[in-house]
């Protein structure tokens, strides 16, 4: 009877364990509520126990139906892998590269990997998509990319698998001129509040209501971070960058490095991370590009 199991089964046992019901588990996967209860007890008759308490409201996992859903995922992500896998194979190398790439990336570690490329790879074009926060992601999500740099944006979205790449320091910087340029650290969440922070926004709307590391109740909001690089030197206001980014600036005195308290969510840079949807990994060319910026 076990032999007879299917992946069907298994998918749908996971989507009832995860949505607490066999209704929302029926409008997950577009199914009528009936198909979903067959295929429960089909599965169950296969197993030869319960893997559901069906005498409450909603369906409870039963101490079988728990000790075998860690099981379930990982047969479902083993055959997800399998034919991703397979696709890319068949696929062959890609006819362009697109990769999204996190604008605080280190832009000299990215033009080297890029001319590694282009000797690697003469004929394949390569399209980069340089953004921040949720719009590093968007290309992604959407189609238009089968690989994401992303560092800002503090979490991985789901269905995507990750690698890390790099850590990247981040400094929080001012004009000399600027009045928290003359308190020596570390410098209050309260007093740094006071003050304009600049901040990059998000181009999509994927980080909507949302935001990271934001301390002053003024804040500008910049979509460009060349445009919060010329404001943080003119002195409009004060934020974080990529140490890489200003470190010619601290040595002639054009910026100042502050010492702010560290925010509860803010960490002292940006953890660098390749990803991709787990369903459309990329081909030998980006899997190729990848492991050189992680080599780099």
């Amino acid at each position: 009877m076990l032999d007879a199991m299917s992946l069907d089964q298994l998918r749908t046992f996971i989507a009832a364990a995860d949505e607490g019901s066999f209704s929302a588990a029926g409008r997950k996967l577009r199914r009528a509520q009936s198909v979903v209860s067959t295929t429960l007890a089909n599965l169950e008759a296969q197993v030869g126990f319960a893997l559901f308490e069906r005498t409450g409201r909603y369906p409870r996992l039963t101490e079988a139906g728990a000790a075998l859903l860690e099981q379930a995922r990982a047969a479902v992500d083993g055959m997800n892998a399998f034919k991703a896998k397979a696709r890319t194979l068949a696929e062959g190398l890609e006819p362009e590269l697109a990769v999204a790439v996190d604008v605080m990336f280190p832009i000299a570690t990215l033009t080297a990997a890029v001319q590694a490329f282009q000797q690697q790879f003469p004929a394949t074009p390569l399209r980069l998509y340089v953004e921040a926060l949720g719009a590093v992601v968007q290309p992604l999500l959407d189609g238009h990319c089968r690989v994401a740099i992303i560092g800002s944006l503090p979490e991985i979205p789901a269905g995507c698998a990750s690698e890390f790449l790099l850590s990247v320091a981040a400094v929080a910087v001012v004009a000399p001129t600027h009045p928290l340029a003359a308190l020596a650290g570390p410098i209050p969440h309260e007093e740094a509040g006071k003050h304009v922070q600049l901040v990059l926004t998000d181009r999509s709307t994927l980080t909507a209501g949302r935001n990271f590391g934001v301390m002053s109740t003024q804040t500008w909001r910049l979509a460009d971070l060349g445009a919060k690089h010329a404001f943080l030197k003119a002195g409009l206001g004060w934020g974080y960058m990529p140490l890489h980014m200003v470190e010619d600036d601290l040595r002639s005195g054009k910026l100042v490095r502050i010492d702010i308290e560290l925010h509860a969510r803010l960490g002292p840079g940006f953890s660098m991370h390749a990803i991709h949807m787990k369903d459309q990994p990329p081909g030998p060319a980006g899997r190729w590009f990848v492991n050189h910026l992680k080599q780099n």
